[in-house]
């Protein structure tokens, strides 16, 4: 199987999981995604679960259906909802929160370092990472690209 089916494969089953987790926060699990709001965030906890159901369900079909131009773009707003949400997961841990079955301060540690793991599969699933790299490295001296273009640098 060759690396672009893999990535489009990752990108299928991260767009399935955010279409699952988005409709989760709009039913049955609602109450338990409440949960990982914090206590400190100024904005009514059921409002912030809708919010991010529909951010997630439109990130969800974005990462399914975008077409290979835009899919950098989409990866790069879907990694920056995972970094936005992020404080919710530490939230959980630091209020000793239980949901969805992270019923100890251990499992919520545990939960931790999987949101990273989401960031970096948004960038390598859609190329965002690969688009920026290319992009950075065409506009470095030497090359025949202009800065913030997309052309290739010439070798």
């Amino acid at each position: 199987m060759d690396d672009e089916r893999i990535r489009t494969l990752g990108r299928w089953a991260l767009g399935g999981f955010l279409l699952v987790a988005g409709t989760g926060h709009l039913t049955v699990q609602r109450k338990e995604f409440q949960a990982q709001v914090p206590d400190w965030f100024p904005v009514d906890a059921d409002a912030v679960v809708i919010a991010s159901g529909v951010v997630e369900l439109a990130l969800g079909a974005a990462l399914i259906l975008a077409r290979r131009r835009q899919r950098p773009t989409v990866g790069w707003v879907a990694a920056g909802f995972f970094v936005v949400i992020f404080p919710g997961n530490v939230a959980q841990l630091v209020e000793g929160t239980d949901a969805f079955g992270l019923d100890s301060d251990l499992k919520r540690a545990l939960r931790l370092p999987f949101q990273p793991v989401l960031v970096a599969w948004a960038l390598w699933s859609t190329g965002a990472w690969r688009a920026w790299r290319s992009r950075r490295s065409s506009a470095l001296p030497g090359s025949s690209a202009l800065p913030g273009s997309s052309a290739p640098a010439s070798r």
